[in-house]
């Protein structure tokens, strides 16, 4: 996603159409949503790769080492 689509979808929230609005907004946090899950995936990968400990990177993510390891343990 681009700043132009992120910009258009909050400027939608002040449009004459609020059904729109919340269309484009859905489709806008899905979007980033989905971006951000890719380079949080990234971000893992590199860590475990440069030797990081679940515990480590747990503690960058705010969940329990339980919770990353059982989302990314298998990458």
């Amino acid at each position: 996603m681009d700043d132009t689509t992120l910009r258009t979808a909050i400027a939608a929230a002040d449009g004459d159409d609020p059904y729109r609005a919340l269309r484009r907004i859905r489709a806008a946090r899905t979007d980033l949503t989905r971006e951000l899950d890719r380079a949080e995936a990234v971000a893992v990968r590199r860590a475990r790769a440069a030797g990081s400990s679940w515990q480590l990177i747990a503690l960058a993510l705010d969940v329990s080492r339980q919770a990353v390891h059982k989302k990314y343990g298998r990458a």
